[in-house]
């Protein structure tokens, strides 16, 4: 199997991706620090992903490998959807945007706080090719944060399948497990190729 760069430069999912991609026979390098931060400005998930890939290609003449997710909530119309990690500003921390969305969701009663991860993980080639994968998990806004473990809005999602326990109380294996990381990039894999 040919490597690929893996072009976040978040370090929580640089961790994530390798972890979940390790059983399989995939070489990943490290995205190169003079290659820009991407735009991303597309309407979807996938839209965005594929810019990540892209664009690493362009500026490395290597395949790449991308994600982006977003975190889609019932009552606030499916946001914060795509905009995800700037839900609170283009600068936000993990915090803020956490702190926005509970205030948010603050009156929303417990039945109605409905929401799913999704995640889709794409790579790109040098000769053009592209491919990409989804990975979906459901559950629910928690009330309040919950564990210590993951990033992002892990301490406040409840995860359906685990019996509502929050992502950020789920050990690292178990959460890749079920993630909707994990199901993307596992999906991934059956339509990786060498190049």
């Amino acid at each position: 199997m040919a490597s690929f760069i893996l072009a976040t430069t978040n370090v929580h999912k640089v961790e994530e991706i390798r972890a979940i991609l390790a059983p399989f026979d995939v070489t990943l390098v490290p995205r190169p620090t003079d290659v820009p931060d991407v735009v991303e400005d597309g309407d979807t998930l996938e839209d965005n992903a594929l810019l990540k890939a892209r664009a690493l290609v362009a500026a490395t003449g290597v395949g790449a490998i991308a994600d982006d997710t977003g975190l889609f909530v019932d009552a606030l119309g499916g946001r914060p959807g795509v905009r995800s990690a700037r839900f609170a500003g283009e600068n936000a921390t993990n915090e803020q945007n956490v702190a926005k969305l509970l205030a948010q969701m603050q009156h929303v009663a417990l039945e109605n706080r409905a929401a799913h991860f999704r995640t889709v993980a794409a790579v790109a080639y040098p000769d053009g090719d592209s491919a990409t994968a989804l990975g979906q998990l459901d559950g629910w806004i928690a009330l309040a944060r919950e564990g210590s473990h993951g990033f992002g809005y892990d301490p406040i999602f409840c995860v359906e399948e685990r019996g509502g326990v929050s992502l950020a109380s789920l050990t690292s294996r178990q959460k890749h497990e079920v993630s909707h990381r994990g199901r993307a990039f596992r999906a991934l894999t059956a339509v990786l190729h060498d190049y």
